[in-house]
């Protein structure tokens, strides 16, 4: 049943230049975008000893004391560390809004230098940065897979274009250098028996118009398939579970899914996560493409940056950690005035 729920993208004939290659995966994502909203792909050319890194190095900083993740406390450009039951499913929720979710999180971003224009003047969303002051090699693990999943999403982009009638080069000026996120999460164990009042992460969907998931040896994760039905996803060694989120479904006017999903951990293990979020440039407008707009189907959502986007979601989901973040800096302004 998995394996016919959720299609299997082979990049292998793609990354070795086979004629036909491109059409052919392009029209497996767009079946998967249509009836499934997830893919997996497969032979992506990630190897698999640096995923298992990222792994460990985000069970590495959740190890820390409290204190130490605290000092990379989450901010307004929404990154650093966010503490347990610091979001709550609110924006992008199926309808219900449940209990703060229990997980906590480090977010990080593409690595700016300090003279940066978008750092200096303080661009949202455009800062730098921070590391942990006691974790050898965190910060170079980090980097390195954030610049082999920005790789791999940006040849994934030509399949999307593919996929909806386009030029394979479509959506190239959109992603020069796009917007990402790494989120590195930890689910402690749950209750089962209250699994359903307080969830590791409730159900929901994304905001991006790319998610990359590394596959994980610990369950959790479930789908929502269009039929309505639960699936627990599985985990198909060596492969990446991709999935779209809300700006994918708004830039596609509604025509590629956004599927739900949610997370529950009741493994009795302690479970780790690394999503990858990636999404158009900084400045780029994303309006409807034009293959998703007709006569019969108007354009259904105004042009909007990412930025836009992000800057209302944060304010909705991420409520409580900024409260809290701003609490601590009003507080460390007044030790320092006393």
């Amino acid at each position: 049943m998995a394996a016919v729920a959720i299609p299997v993208l082979d990049l292998g004939p793609l990354r070795a230049g086979e004629p036909g290659a491109l059409e052919r995966l392009g029209a497996e994502l767009r079946r998967a975008f249509t009836e499934v909203g997830f893919y997996f792909v497969r032979n992506h050319g990630v190897p698999e000893a640096l995923v298992e890194e990222v792994f460990e190095a985000a069970r590495r900083f959740h190890a820390q004391p409290l204190e130490a993740k605290l000092a990379m406390r989450f901010n307004e450009h929404n990154m650093g560390y966010m503490p347990m039951r610091g979001s709550t499913t609110r924006m992008n929720s199926l309808g219900t809004i449940y209990k703060p979710n229990a997980n906590e999180a480090v977010f990080l971003k593409r690595e700016l230098p300090a003279d940066h224009p978008d750092v200096v003047n303080g661009v949202r969303f455009r800062a730098r940065n921070r590391w942990p002051e006691n974790l050898p090699g965190f910060r170079e693990t980090a980097l390195r897979y954030m610049d082999a999943m920005e790789a791999l999403g940006k040849s994934l982009v030509p399949l999307y274009a593919v996929a909806l009638g386009l030029p394979p080069d479509w959506f190239d000026e959109a992603f020069r250098e796009p917007m990402y996120t790494l989120r590195m999460t930890h689910y402690p164990q749950q209750d089962p028996a209250t699994a359903e009042e307080e969830w590791g992460l409730a159900p929901h969907v994304d905001t991006s118009f790319m998610t990359i998931l590394a596959q994980n040896r610990v369950p959790g994760l479930s789908v929502r398939l269009p039929d309505g039905t639960w699936l627990d996803a599985p985990a198909p060694e060596g492969t990446f579970l991709v999935n779209g989120g809300m700006l994918l479904r708004r830039w596609t006017n509604d025509r590629f899914l956004a599927t739900p999903h949610r997370v529950v951990n009741r493994s009795g293990r302690e479970r780790y996560a690394i999503p990858f979020f990636m999404d158009c440039s900084f400045g780029h407008v994303m309006t409807p493409v034009p293959t998703c707009v007709d006569a019969d189907n108007p354009p259904r959502y105004e042009p909007i940056t990412y930025s836009e986007f992000m800057t209302t979601y944060q304010r909705a989901n991420y409520g409580e950690a900024l409260a809290e973040a701003e609490k601590a800096g009003r507080q460390k302004v007044e030790l320092q005035g006393a």
